[in-house]
């Protein structure tokens, strides 16, 4: 029974979490903390946080019109590979130790947000490639992270983002957006299989999940509002921040 000081503090810990999470910043830095404070263990706090999250994709995807405006072949596109990598994450979650996988978190974490910090540079040296190679490298890029965010979760949207700029598009808005939607869809099919599969805490994940679906709608705004550059550091340095936060609770 979780109790009504504790659950104001899921609630505002999931409209922050909204509002950093769709802004392009990571929304498991907040939430995923708010659910082990309260007494939930890191595992079934984990798929809890997963669950929760799938309540995002529809205040992003509203809060982001503009951006997707015209996107939505794209995003059909490429949907079936963010569900299934997201799927794959799941499977190996229930059936592997988590040992070896989180000792590793905190160095992909890592590499994302020094994308992100590169991300002009990255992109001018691949300007001359083809697109058909951005193709190959969004589709095994993006199943990857999926089962990354199907395993964990924590920091995969900035993973994402990164390669989205680098694949897709370079304005931080439009990448943020599709962002969005991408890792919605794949939250949703991850949070199905955990509700039949895992260990959830259902009270917990629907307090969170109310606040990211409040949170969530205004972050696409602050990052149309915010420049695309200021946006991109912040969310790679809040990135390296959990990437030391995780190694230093794992290790």
């Amino acid at each position: 029974m979780i109790t009504t000081l504790n659950a104001l503090l899921l609630v505002g810990a999931g409209i922050i979490a909204g509002v950093m999470g769709s802004a392009g910043g990571i929304t498991s830095l907040i939430s995923y903390p708010a659910l082990l404070a309260i007494g939930i263990p890191p595992l079934p706090a984990n798929v809890t946080n997963a669950v929760a999250l799938a309540a995002s994709l529809p205040g992003s995807a509203l809060g982001s019109r503009l951006e997707l405006k015209g996107q939505g072949p794209w995003v059909r596109r490429w949907a079936l590979t963010a569900v299934l990598g997201g799927v794959v994450g799941v499977a190996l979650l229930l059936v592997t130790p988590d040992r070896v996988f989180n000792r590793i978190v905190p160095f992909l974490l890592a590499s994302a947000a020094l994308v992100l910090l590169a991300q002009p540079r990255i992109s001018r040296w691949h300007e001359g490639r083809l697109n058909r190679d951005n193709q190959h490298l969004l589709r095994g890029g993006l199943f990857v992270v999926c089962i990354y965010g199907g395993y964990f979760g924590a920091g995969s949207g900035i993973m994402v983002l990164a390669l989205l700029l680098l694949t897709v598009d370079q304005e931080f808005a439009r990448a943020n957006a599709l962002k969005n939607v991408l890792l919605g869809v794949e939250t949703v099919a991850v949070a199905v299989a955990f509700l039949l599969f895992g260990p959830v805490h259902v009270e917990a994940a629907l307090l969170v999940g109310a606040g990211l679906l409040v949170g969530s709608f205004f972050g696409p705004a602050v990052a149309r509002r915010v420049p695309g550059n200021v946006m991109r550091v912040l969310a790679a340095l809040l990135g390296l921040g959990l990437a030391v936060w995780l190694w230093v609770a794992h290790g």
